[in-house]
């Protein structure tokens, strides 16, 4: 039971180990700052709010519903036990009061998501039942009921409705680039979605190595005594820093098409949060609650977001971002900076060029 031992909300039979609960925590809580301006900036896109309204009509819900109903196993008391005790026990600690339906799909990739556009469906591989310990798989229903408390669901629904739609209408021009305009905008931020359902994950599961241990075991399989987590994380760090800007060109080029951000980032973004003082602070019970939803600014929140980025960029390691944090602060010789971030691209015979000023710090 978590940590009041009471039962609320109608969750019952929750598991023993204590945790602490959040109490009317609002998503705002664990959201990633990018999160919630790219959610914004979503909705500010030339005829999104048409597009929405249209497939919300549009979209077989109910169909979908009904094919899980019937071709997967729906976790109960009955079915998958343990599996229904860690959802009540993530509803419970997070505060939602209605328990999403969550199934079980024959799947042998480990994958889940949180679906739909009326009420959040949670749905869970049984690759990824398969791969993850108890600890583990309980980090990854956190993150899911963090979709459902952030409202990712019904982003997440059209998303995967205009994936599918785009490739049936791809011999559109014009049609075609309108709907990836839109799928590109949506994976961009739902990308930044998964690193604040990954908050969810820990304040759920509260054990940082089991949610990292999840991540590695999604990047490098079950051989978890082959793996370690500051040789992983050494990845990311690697992964950031490493390059020029030709690599840091192809970084964007290959995220573009996922859904997910690359999972040594996202392992190294938890840890980060986790220690990070808004953690800490909501650990300790000082956390924005939902009742204080319907007062927060828009304004505010971009405002937040533009903090964060600005922060990441002047932090980060990447020699785009190196190269942006220069132009910002007016380095000078940006040319040269520019060919030797290339790493010597350009084919032009150095005796050729003229004599070049030394760089200014």
């Amino acid at each position: 039971m978590s940590d009041d031992g009471h039962e609320q909300n109608g969750h019952e039979n929750v598991p023993s180990r204590q945790r602490r609960r959040f109490p009317g925590i609002s998503s705002r809580a664990y959201e990633h700052p990018a999160d919630r301006s790219a959610l914004v900036a979503l909705r500010k896109l030339s005829g999104f709010d048409t597009v929405f309204k249209a497939l919300s009509g549009l979209l077989p819900e109910r169909s979908l519903r009904l094919l899980f109903l019937s071709d997967s196993v729906r976790v109960s008391d009955q079915q998958f036990a343990y599996l229904n005790d860690m959802l009540r026990d993530a509803c419970y600690i997070l505060d939602l009061e209605k328990v999403p339906p969550m199934y079980v799909s024959q799947d042998p990739k480990p994958n889940a998501m949180c679906i739909g556009l009326d009420e959040p469906i949670i749905v869970v591989t049984t690759g990824l039942v398969d791969l993850l310990d108890e600890e583990e798989m309980r980090a990854v229903v956190g993150h899911e009921v963090g979709h459902a408390l952030s409202g990712h669901a019904v982003y997440r629904t059209i998303l995967l409705f205009l994936t599918s739609l785009a490739l049936r209408v791809a011999w559109i021009p014009l049609g075609n680039l309108a709907i990836m305009a839109i799928v590109t905008a949506l994976r961009e931020w739902f990308r930044k979605s998964e690193l604040s359902a990954d908050r969810a994950g820990l304040l759920v599961g509260q054990d940082l190595q089991a949610s990292m241990r999840g991540l590695m075991k999604l990047a490098g399989g079950h051989h978890l005594h082959e793996m370690n987590v500051d040789a992983f994380l050494k990845q990311a760090e690697e992964y950031e820093a490493g390059g020029d800007l030709r690599d840091s060109v192809l970084k964007i080029l290959n995220v573009l098409p996922r859904s997910h951000p690359f999972t040594t980032v996202r392992a190294a973004e938890l840890k980060k949060w986790s220690e990070s003082r808004d953690y800490q602070r909501l650990m300790d019970g000082h956390y924005p609650r939902r009742t204080e939803d319907k007062d927060t600014s828009v304004t505010d929140s971009f405002r937040e977001s533009a903090a964060s980025y600005a922060t990441n960029v002047k932090s980060s390691k990447d020699p785009l971002m190196k190269l942006v944090t220069d132009i910002a602060g007016g380095a000078g010789d940006l040319g040269g900076r520019v060919r030797r971030g290339f790493g010597g691209f350009t084919t032009t015979n150095p005796k050729d060029q003229p004599p070049r000023e030394a760089d200014e710090d």
